[in-house]
């Protein structure tokens, strides 16, 4: 009799490990056979949610009873989301339910246009450019200016973080905090003791960010050398506002590598050859540094610049015309002995 007890002892444990070792794998065992992400839009149907998911499991049936069990059908967040090795059932499942979401670098670079933004954001997006492009649009003309391109000065050149669903208008909002939280009121007495206005601020931080190349080390000394220029009433005449009037009347589809004499005539507001005084508005979006060097920027006595061909990326400065003509010859050598046009 007791050995027909220890046997059935025996087999009730077997079974029951058998059924423990089945809910656990199921529902606690790695699953994923690979790595990657998952985009999962909004008002996506279970169907559109296996279809993403199925490349990266090892087992689609316990998945599938899993989302069952816990009702994933009808409660499927919008998201970008994870997938990492070791990952089971269970928390896959939680984390579509929860829209535990991945966020994503978000580079927003020293671009010429607005829409030349929208267009590479929307890439990390639920929503197409057009619809991003739409909404902020609309986002500008609620706060008085015309278009999304009246908004540039509102953005900042850096990396951020954004979860792929994010709306036009959260992204708006968050570059909203920023530029306030940046005109704090020690930047706003330095604004207003500059006797420029805040667009003429970011105009001259946009030229300070294209000629330096965006390196700190001479932003200040730029700046400086052009508030030089407007203050004596001359012409700022830089390189980079050409290139932007260009490249603005061809909608910026041209790559223009180098500036020559026929293309100072060039008709636009924008091209500080052609007019006096400081452009209507930036050229690129600009970075906080840039700014900062046009509320700082140094005191000194230079009107001319020119790039150092023996030190890329960096300028000489001077005062002098007369030197200053040796430098820009200097530079128009070594493009052609480049043959840079």
């Amino acid at each position: 009799m007791k050995k027909i007890v220890a046997i059935i002892f025996i087999a009730i444990l077997a079974i029951g490990a058998y059924f423990g070792f089945r809910f656990y794998s199921k529902n606690y065992g790695n699953n994923v056979a690979k790595e990657g992400f998952v985009l999962i839009p909004h008002n996506a149907p279970m169907k559109q949610v296996m279809d993403s998911i199925r490349p990266y499991l090892s087992n689609v049936e316990s998945f599938e009873a899993v989302a069952n069990d816990k009702a994933l059908a009808e409660n499927i967040k919008a998201g970008r989301y994870e997938i990492k090795s070791g990952t089971n059932n269970s928390d896959l499942v939680n984390m579509i339910k929860a829209g535990n979401q991945t966020p994503n670098n978000f580079r927003i670079k020293d671009f010429d246009d607005v829409y030349q933004m929208i267009g590479r954001v929307s890439r990390k997006t639920e929503l197409d450019s057009a619809r991003f492009a739409k909404d902020l649009n609309a986002i500008a003309v609620e706060k008085g200016f015309n278009n999304a391109e009246d908004l540039k000065k509102f953005f900042f050149n850096d990396t951020y973080q954004f979860f792929w669903t994010v709306t036009p208008k959260e992204f708006f909002d968050k570059f909203n905090t920023d530029y306030n939280e940046f005109w704090n009121a020690d930047r706003v007495a330095k604004e207003k003791q500059s006797g420029l206005s805040r667009d003429q601020i970011y105009a001259l931080a946009s030229i300070v960010y294209k000629e330096s190349g965006g390196k700190k080390d001479e932003q200040k000394t730029i700046a400086g050398l052009y508030l030089n220029r407007y203050k004596k009433g001359m012409k700022l005449q830089s390189d980079p506002t050409v290139i932007y009037a260009i490249n603005k009347a061809s909608n910026f589809t041209k790559q223009i590598k180098r500036v020559y004499y026929k293309d100072l005539r060039a008709p636009s507001p924008y091209n500080t050859y052609a007019n006096a005084g400081i452009p209507p508005g930036p050229i690129c979006i600009v970075d906080k540094n840039s700014l900062d060097a046009v509320l700082n920027a140094e005191q000194n006595n230079y009107i001319y610049m020119c790039a150092d061909p023996a030190k890329f990326g960096f300028h000489k400065f001077t005062d002098n015309d007369v030197e200053h003509a040796k430098n820009a010859k200097a530079y128009q050598d070594w493009l052609n002995a480049k043959q840079i046009k």
